[in-house]
């Protein structure tokens, strides 16, 4: 189902509770259709696709956390994000890659290759062997049994501008706490390039149903996702090689490409603290 296909559905019946599937069996299907192509190899493109469906089927489930079991969402949402870690192992190690890659000796490069190629195959075994469709089929469905035999009704439209603006608030609140507590303090800019991926699947979601002003920050949203994002490259990368340090060949020096993620972590870090 495309989008302009989800959104007619939607137009059909204005009840939150009666659209969730509309608009997470869409998500399921793509994530289905991108763990099926994992049968035959470990791309990292068809595990980037995987892994961005499941998170944004984890914030589908956010978005409808007042009006679900508050248990059973943790738990779907903890296995969504188990999934989508898995799927994104990975992309860590290419990103690693691609980071240090003009400046590495090839046996730094031949190592990371390495790792990078026996990751595929363990994240490859682990979605294949979680039997993703049933329970992302299991979840969806006990979701829908829960809202369609709740007495509640909620107006969808409501409901959306809702749950848009509660996320936008986070948001703002955390890009002022990151604000204030300066770019030494890595996590509050973790915290933003969250939120803002949040607002920007909820706008993507609901996007008919929201007001003008709601739906016009998308584009900045873009901006800061991508500019938070390449910070969270850096320092991800930076973890990921320290972690390994000690598994890479006899005699093979990380400190060239740690002294150099360190550097590009502080100009990334830069940038992104103008945004704020």
């Amino acid at each position: 189902m495309t989008t302009d296909d989800t959104h007619r559905a939607v137009e059909r019946e204005s009840v939150a509770e009666a659209n969730f599937a509309t608009y997470a069996e869409p998500l399921v299907h793509e994530a289905i259709e991108e763990a099926s192509a994992l049968k035959d190899t470990a791309d990292a493109e068809k595990l980037h696709k995987l892994r961005v469906a499941l998170r944004r089927l984890r914030t589908l489930l956010w978005a409808y956390r007042p009006i679900l079991d508050e248990q059973f969402d943790n738990e779907q949402r903890a296995v969504l994000k188990f999934l989508a870690s898995a799927a994104g192992n990975t992309r860590d190690w290419d990103i690693l890659i691609s980071l240090v890659g003009k400046k590495s000796d090839e046996e730094l490069l031949g190592a990371f290759r390495q790792n990078r190629a026996q990751t595929a195959d363990q994240s490859r075994e682990t979605l294949l062997n979680s039997d993703l469709t049933k329970l992302l089929r299991a979840a969806i469905s006990e979701a829908n049994r829960e809202l369609n035999t709740s007495p509640a009704r909620t107006p969808l439209t409501k409901f959306a501008r809702k749950r848009v603006s509660t996320a936008q608030k986070q948001l703002k609140k955390r890009m002022r706490h990151a604000s204030k507590a300066g770019r030494s303090e890595y996590d509050s800019y973790h915290d933003v390039r969250k939120a803002g991926k949040k607002v920007r699947y909820l706008i993507e979601f609901f996007e008919p149903l929201l007001q003008k002003n709601q739906r016009k920050g998308l584009k900045e949203l873009k901006r800061i996702q991508k500019r938070f994002g390449g910070l969270n490259d850096v320092v991800a990368s930076r973890a990921l090689l320290t972690a390994h340090r000690g598994s890479l060949p006899e005699g093979t020096s990380t400190d060239a490409a740690l002294r150099l993620l360190k550097k590009e972590q502080k100009r990334r870090l830069k940038a992104a603290s103008r945004l704020l």
